[in-house]
């Protein structure tokens, strides 16, 4: 028996990069999985169509728009409606993007708080009583900056840093039933732009203390390990290489 096996696992933002990786990974330890999207409904569709080529009947895949709180309970709902049960939240949906502080408006709000923090609170607000039922597990993707500020981007920064404290306060709110985690990535993928030139990615790199870049799989493995490791909840794994160890 796979350590996952009769799980069902909701991944938001599931469709493209760390998400699929996370995806596939929690698929391959025997978990269902639903597969959550906002506009990349092609790249859902090919992961759920590959992951139920491997088991049938196993993958799903649910548009939402998280910044829509009125569709966060339905996602829920349409987790719970095809497979009977939930056992796991990963909230990785996530907006980054820089603001000057001069340049921060509403709009930068709206973004990154309602994706990086309102979002997982109100997502495990409604998966709770599911997860309780279930004996389950919620794994939040923060970020090593959420405690060590990148300049430049201080509001995605404190949403980070608050999605690191409702980690905390929810594995206190929702124990002794349901266990909450984070994972905290370091340097794994880039933006898919221009905004980190050659030579600040070199520099980040050597800052790490393992000299490399780390790997969307890296960070998969943590979340498998958290939705196994039945007697750690309230913590923050950080996987960045070593970075912060001196950051």
């Amino acid at each position: 028996m796979r350590e996952l096996s009769d799980k069902t696992i909701l991944v938001t933002g599931a469709a493209r990069r760390l998400g699929a990786a996370i995806a596939r990974r929690l698929h391959a330890a025997g978990a269902s999985v639903v597969v959550h999207f906002r506009d990349s409904a092609l790249a859902a569709d090919e992961l759920a169509d590959a992951l139920n080529a491997e088991r049938a009947g196993s993958a799903l895949c649910v548009q939402a728009d998280l910044l829509d709180l009125a569709a966060l309970p339905r996602l829920i709902a349409a987790a719970t409606e095809t497979f009977g049960r939930l056992d796991g939240l990963v909230n990785n949906a996530s907006t980054f993007l820089p603001t000057p502080l001069a340049d921060i408006d509403l709009a930068a709000w709206d973004d990154l708080v309602g994706s990086n923090f309102r979002a997982p609170l109100f997502l495990a607000q409604a998966a709770a009583p599911h997860l309780r039922r279930s004996g389950g597990a919620i794994v939040n993707i923060t970020d090593i900056h959420a405690e060590r500020p990148l300049a430049g981007y201080p509001l995605y920064c404190a949403a980070k840093g608050a999605l690191l404290t409702l980690t905390r306060a929810l594995a206190i709110e929702l124990a002794p039933a349901v266990r909450v985690n984070a994972v905290a990535p370091g340097p794994i993928l880039w933006p898919e732009d221009d905004r980190f030139p050659d030579a600040e990615r070199r520099a980040i790199i050597d800052h790490t203390l393992l000299k490399r870049a780390g790997t969307v799989e890296d960070i998969a493995a943590a979340v498998e390990f958290l939705f196994t490791a039945n007697y750690v909840t309230g913590q923050v794994l950080n996987v960045d290489g070593g970075r912060t160890a001196h950051l």
